[in-house]
């Protein structure tokens, strides 16, 4: 690993939804490249309330393997809530979230490792997407909106495949919905964010969750929320203070 890189127990998150096809492939191809990174590591599956058997083959997997554990919720809250109780399970002093259909690849961490050292925050960017068209049109004008609605300067602010120093993730308040802005947030909280290439992969097994409804629509009033709260955050000086 690179000498840049602060991760002395790295933690990955990963929030599942019915992804039972695309567990073991994952955790095969994701534990050897953990492995030569040469770090301590962890790896935190949050079940979001499936439906398929992947809670049940989520805890065969931990019973296997002694680097992986599950965070099961009562039913489906969504993204956001299933990356803050992973959030809140981490141990490691960087965590990395990522999805759970194999899309992202194990192999770009260590690209978002190389850069975490110096900012609080590794995003992701899938600059040549696999998705099929309606989804990448879905995503496309999903991240226009944002980017007019909030201002934001990021090219890919949807993509799940993110590095976080733990110290900095733990000032981030969170709320439904929110995962989708994750580096507007953090520079919100005068955080650094860097942007870097990263591969992206067609989906194997199963369906798509996101769509334009669930992209635009269903996130409307978060971004407005997240638009009003940068808008309006408390930025003043004091020019002079007797006491």
């Amino acid at each position: 690993m690179s000498k840049t890189s602060l991760a002395k127990r790295l933690t990955i998150v990963i929030a599942v939804f019915n992804e039972a096809p695309n567990l073991r492939p994952l955790v095969e191809e994701l534990v050897p490249v953990l492995k030569n990174l040469g770090v301590l590591f962890e790896i935190i599956f949050v079940d979001d309330g499936s439906a398929d058997n992947t809670r049940d083959l989520l805890g065969k997997i931990a019973s296997e393997e002694d680097n992986v554990r599950v965070v099961t919720l009562a039913r489906n809250y969504g993204q956001t809530a299933a990356f803050d109780a992973g959030f809140k399970a981490a141990t490691g002093d960087v965590v990395v979230t990522m999805d759970g259909d194999l899309q992202n690849d194990p192999n770009d961490i260590p690209i978002l490792l190389e850069k975490i050292g110096e900012y609080d925050m590794v995003c992701g960017w899938r600059w040549n997407r696999k998705d099929k068209f309606l989804k990448r049109i879905s995503s496309a004008i999903a991240n226009y909106v944002r980017r007019k609605t909030c201002g934001n300067r990021f090219k890919d602010i949807g993509c799940s495949l993110k590095a976080y120093k733990k110290e900095s993730l733990d000032k981030i308040k969170l709320y439904n919905g929110m995962h989708r802005f994750f580096p507007i947030l953090f520079e919100m909280e005068g955080l650094k964010v860097a942007e870097v290439k990263v591969n992206h992969r067609p989906r194997r097994h199963g369906k798509s969750k996101y769509n334009i409804r669930n992209r635009l629509f269903k996130a409307y009033r978060a971004m407005k929320c997240v638009a009003w709260l940068k808008e309006n955050r408390l930025d003043y000086e004091i020019k002079r203070d007797k006491g």
